[in-house]
């Protein structure tokens, strides 16, 4: 459990607070999308949880311990930034995700190398520099060396914005299976679709959560999105146009293929 409590947070120079005040819960297991306009603050809560920034006013609180100052980087959580090649140092890949391992015996990191690169589907490309590469490659193995450190809570700073459609999917892919898997994680994101994978979003708007919104009320409250700039997944807009015209779907993990095909069967059966 990650328990956020009255953070606050102004950067040097700033006019105003970058964070006013936020509080919420993750629970174990849930995926939690924080959504908002740039400079609304969600990557500095990300920053705040990981340990990267000090903690100004306020607590976060992960399982049993609470932190309500600078400790340094939390050991029981991962982070992935938007861009890669900034979080990548060495070329080799062995190199790269032995570096996040410290100083584990030999085979454990040889162990947890093999482990990390076949949960993100990148085994094959273990011989090959990083260079050498594509983005969302190069992304998948960054996620390799968060998940080699054996963390429980992993935080996803918009971490298909510089990638392509298909390396998006794939990303896509392995989000849900980290869920599966048991793994927390928060999502910061404008991205539509990756809101669909999450079962509760916040939003943020000029440092503060001014909404809460759960997976089963994306379709009610889709106006919130709207409100505060953030784009309808193509999905959620179907479903509300199905809910105009009478025919009322729950939201659950469709392709869009599939939810047509529900849609043509509630037709045919007089909804």
């Amino acid at each position: 459990m990650i328990k956020v409590s009255h953070l606050s947070y102004s950067y040097p120079g700033n006019s105003r607070p970058t964070l006013e005040d936020i509080s919420f819960e993750v629970k174990d297991g849930e995926v939690i999308a924080l959504v908002g306009q740039n400079g609304s603050g969600k990557s500095t809560i990300g920053r705040l949880i990981a340990g990267i920034l000090k903690l100004q006013k306020g607590s976060v609180q992960i399982d049993d311990h609470i932190y309500s100052k600078g400790d340094g980087l939390r050991g029981n959580v991962g982070i992935v930034f938007q861009n890669p090649e900034n979080q990548i140092i060495f070329n080799r890949i062995d190199d790269e995700i032995s570096f996040a391992l410290g100083d584990l015996a030999s085979n454990e990191i040889e162990q947890r190398i093999q482990n990390s690169l076949k949960q993100v589907g990148m085994n094959e490309f273990r011989n090959q520099d990083l260079y050498s590469l594509s983005l969302g490659q190069k992304q998948r193995i960054v996620l390799a060396e968060a998940l080699a450190r054996r963390p429980k809570y992993l935080i996803l700073d918009e971490p298909t914005t510089m990638i392509d459609s298909q390396g998006k999917e794939k990303i896509y892919q392995l989000i849900r299976k980290l869920k599966d898997d048991g793994y927390t994680i928060i999502c910061i994101t404008n991205l539509a679709d990756e809101i669909l994978m999450a079962d509760r979003t916040l939003i943020l708007h000029q440092g503060k959560i001014v909404a809460k919104i759960k997976r089963t009320e994306l379709v009610q409250k889709s106006n919130l999105l709207l409100k505060y700039g953030i784009h309808l997944p193509t999905l959620l807009q179907i479903l509300i146009g199905m809910e105009e015209r009478g025919i009322e779907l729950s939201l659950k993990d469709y392709t869009i293929a599939e939810l047509l095909n529900n849609v043509e069967k509630k037709v045919k059966h007089g909804c």
